[in-house]
């Protein structure tokens, strides 16, 4: 079986049912990618025209969002593993995401050689056949007598190539700060076996809104500054109306993330935007406290800041949530004391030694009843934050503007 057909399948179509044949299953898959990404290598290209383009097919073939062999497996393989299995599917899923890195067009144009053709004498060569029409080449300096399609003779001064001026180099791009930060985020939950959902950027105010506890008569309603499309759609202000299209197409137990750009009227400064991105967890199963949610959160806040943060939680309000719950990470600068060693004020935490980071809570049973799921059977929580937020904390950046300025003075310092 091919490795386009395996990854066609569910694990359980393939009978994979136990954690050693998903690893062997997984390392099949990472030997292949190995021997596409060495074959590749190994063979080299005639122009850096021909490199480019072998090395797009490769990358497409494996890391395309739609129809990528990784995309496959996501799809295939971590979203309907059973329960037992989730774990494995997502660590490994995990791995070779990071492995696949190898196979962007950066790390392949960087280790694909192009292999330049020797002029030969060869009549049946390519280049024989092409001088016995006329077209005479040479590499020294000289006149070179050049006859065109019609006929035409053309002399062309050419000079001999200097083989020590450097050569002509396409600038490469690298990964934004943003979708650098929302990778971070999702391997650590990939890891816990979550796996990621999307949903549409142009809502229904009933996804938006209604189904998320937030009639048109509710206060907070007011205070989401939507973008309108009409008097039905919006450009969705969070990511939360995932949850409800995944509850209702998954049913429960669900483990997912959400993340995704989202809308809302503001005026652009230094800490808001039109436009941001968001990402949302949701655990929804049967026996699931306040509890689960803190150890999740605080498990999470220390893989991403570092081991020596702390979490707090403080009561707040959300329509969706009861209760709910903001939480606060012990500041990573100055360690929570609110000033340095010789008594300035931390600016990162503005002297407080806390840094509020998300929103979450416990899934309001309304909500989860918008959702196809049985509120006296099930239990869940969430949690909301802003992935620019966690990039302007985690990297010191002071202006949410510069993330989408197309500025390279800021984009090359990542």
């Amino acid at each position: 079986m091919t490795i386009e057909e395996e990854v066609s399948k569910t694990l359980a179509e393939l009978g994979v049912t136990e954690a050693p044949a998903v690893e062997a299953l997984f390392a099949e898959v990472r030997a292949a990618m190995d021997s596409e990404r060495q074959e590749l290598v190994s063979r080299g290209a005639a122009s850096s025209t021909e490199r480019e383009k072998t090395a797009k097919a490769l990358r497409d073939r494996w890391l395309g969002r739609k129809n990528g062999l990784l995309a496959h497996i996501d799809e295939k393989w971590l979203k309907p593993s059973s329960r037992e299995l989730k774990p494995i599917v997502g660590r490994k899923f995990n791995e070779l995401r990071q492995t696949s890195a190898q196979l962007e067009m950066e790390a392949l144009i960087r280790d694909v050689p192009v292999r330049a053709k020797v002029n030969s004498s060869d009549p049946g060569s390519k280049d024989a056949s092409f001088a016995s029409t006329g077209q005479a080449l040479s590499t020294a300096t000289g006149t070179v007598a050049v006859t065109t399609k019609d006929s035409v003779a053309v002399e062309v001064t050419t000079a001999a190539a200097d083989l020590t001026l450097p050569g002509y180099r396409r600038r490469l791009g690298s990964i934004h700060p943003i979708t650098r930060v929302q990778r971070e985020i999702e391997d650590i939950f990939l890891g816990l076996g979550y796996s990621i959902e999307t949903g549409p950027e142009v809502e229904t105010a009933y996804y938006n809104f209604d189904a998320l506890n937030i009639p048109a008569t509710h206060p907070a309603r007011d205070d989401m500054d939507s973008l309108y499309v009409d008097a039905e759609t919006v450009l969705r202000t969070h990511t939360s109306p995932v949850q409800i299209r995944a509850l209702r197409k998954h049913g429960a137990p669900l483990y997912i993330l959400a993340p995704g750009r989202v809308y809302r009227r503001d005026n652009p400064d230094a800490s808001h935007s039109p436009m941001f991105h968001q990402i949302e967890g949701l655990a929804v199963d049967a026996d699931i406290t306040f509890a689960d949610l803190k150890g999740t959160l605080d498990f999470f806040c220390r893989k991403f800041f570092g081991e020596k943060v702390r979490t707090s939680f403080h009561p707040t309000y959300f329509p969706f949530t009861e209760p709910s719950g903001e939480v606060s990470i012990s500041c990573f600068v100055c360690d929570g004391a609110g000033s340095d060693a010789v008594g300035r004020s931390c600016r990162t935490c503005k002297a407080s030694g806390w840094i509020e980071v998300m929103g979450c809570g416990m899934i309001h049973p309304d909500v989860l009843g918008h959702g196809g799921v049985d509120p006296e059977r099930y239990s869940g929580w969430a949690f909301g934050l802003g992935i620019d937020r966690f990039a302007m904390v985690k990297y010191d950046i002071h202006d949410i503007q510069l993330f989408f300025q197309s500025d390279m003075r800021f984009l090359e310092q990542f």
